[in-house]
C-alpha cells in the first residue's frame, strides 16, 4: 500500500493521472515538485512538448518549454532508476544543474536518457490517459493538468 504522502494526483483534461514519488532517488526534487504542488503551481499548466513512442512534458509557466518557477535551479540527482514506460523525470537544458519545474513522463523506453536526467517518480495509475495526451513540438490546443494535488 502507497501512503498518499508518497502520490500526487494530476487531474488533466484526459482524466487522472497518480504518480508515486521516489525521494529514495532523489529527495531534492521531490521536495520541490511537493513546493510546487501544495502552491497551485502546476494547476493550468499544459503539456507543452508531447513526442509519440517518447514522452509527454510539462511544469513551463509560459508553456513553451522556457520558463520554470521562482525558485532556483536544482543541482543533479542521476540516480540509477531506468527511463522506462511510467517514468517521470525532470527535464532541464544542456547543464546537469538546471533542472527546476518542468518534468516529463515517459511513453515507452529511454534508456538513452539514463544517469542523465533525474528520475523522481513513476506512474501507478492512469498511464492510459497520459498515452492520449495530444502529441505535437509545440502541440497545438494541449492538453493540460487541469489541477495537481498531494495525495
Amino acid at each position: 500500500m502507497t501512503d498518499a504522502a508518497d502520490t500526487m494526483t494530476l487531474e488533466t483534461t484526459k482524466g487522472p493521472v497518480v504518480i508515486k514519488f521516489r525521494p529514495d532517488l532523489a529527495p531534492k526534487h521531490v521536495e520541490r515538485i511537493k513546493k510546487l504542488v501544495s502552491e497551485g503551481f502546476y494547476d493550468g499548466i499544459v503539456f507543452h512538448r508531447v513526442i509519440e513512442g517518447f514522452m509527454a512534458q510539462t511544469g513551463c509557466p509560459r508553456g513553451t518549454g522556457t520558463g520554470g518557477s521562482s525558485y532556483p535551479n536544482l543541482e543533479a540527482e542521476f540516480n540509477t532508476a531506468p527511463h522506462v514506460r511510467g517514468t517521470c523525470s525532470m527535464a532541464r537544458a544542456s547543464h546537469p544543474d538546471t533542472a527546476n519545474s518542468q518534468f516529463f513522463i515517459c511513453f515507452d523506453d529511454a534508456r538513452f536518457l539514463d544517469r542523465q536526467y533525474t528520475v523522481w517518480g513513476e506512474v501507478i495509475s492512469g498511464m492510459e490517459n497520459v498515452d492520449q495526451i495530444k502529441r505535437g513540438e509545440p502541440v497545438r490546443d494541449p492538453d493540460k493538468i487541469v489541477k495537481a494535488t498531494l495525495g
